[in-house]
């Protein structure tokens, strides 16, 4: 596992390192610190990081092989939904009485079926994802940031503390809501402080004293 790690060095003050949902594995390091001690960090943290690999593809097999039939389970917002799909001359995706329901011309057509769910899964995020943000920033920063969906395959949101924007990655809308305001706070943070040093850290538990929980929770559903 530590042979798989991509070791990045920059001008930060710690060491931060990090599975992706890709099951990648980032460890930035500050210039000065040594090979023989970045080793020894990644051998304290192998058993961390096993864990997080094997929970994310434990998460992710099924999403490369869904038929989009009847039946299969489809997570929003924490919650797992069976599809139930309709042939209907108008083509809609609705979610009620704890069913997702897929209406479409031909049942057959797999691509078409995985399009309008992926149109759907989009609308939504961008609806709560924003009505998330929304609702949070402000305990931040009074400056209003830029707020757009970007889809990611290797990090749920992103900063960029110069144009006072933060992007978020849309397969969030798959997670429970706590997850994604993790993120959102997250992220807002880093308009404060761009590094993972110990204000960033200090000042993200003052505002959300169990950001740790909410993170495990994102890595484990």
């Amino acid at each position: 596992m530590i042979e798989n790690v991509e070791i990045i060095r920059k001008d930060i003050k710690n060491i931060y390192l990090v599975v992706n949902p890709d099951c990648s594995v980032v460890l930035k390091a500050p210039l000065s610190v040594p090979d023989e001690f970045i080793k020894s960090y990644l051998k304290k943290k192998e058993f961390w990081i096993e864990k997080q690999v094997k929970q994310f593809k434990e998460f992710q097999p099924n999403c490369t092989e869904k038929r989009y039939v009847s039946g299969e389970s489809f997570n929003y917002l924490g919650k797992s939904y069976r599809l139930k799909v309709h042939k209907s001359e108008e083509e809609k995706v609705s979610l009620y009485r704890g069913y997702l329901h897929l209406y479409i011309k031909n049942k057959e057509d797999v691509e078409r079926k995985k399009k309008l769910l992926d149109i759907w899964y989009r609308s939504k995020a961008e609806e709560k994802l924003f009505e998330i943000f929304n609702k949070h920033y402000t305990k931040i920063t009074d400056n209003k940031p830029q707020m757009a969906i970007r889809s990611m395959k290797r990090r749920w949101g992103s900063c960029d503390f110069e144009k006072n924007k933060i992007m978020l990655n849309p397969k969030l809308i798959e997670k429970p809501k706590y997850c994604i305001e993790y993120v959102v706070f997250h992220e807002l943070t880093h308009l404060k402080y761009p590094n993972h040093n110990k204000e960033f850290y200090n000042h993200l538990t003052y505002l959300m004293p169990d950001w740790e929980w909410r993170r495990e929770r994102l890595n484990e559903n």
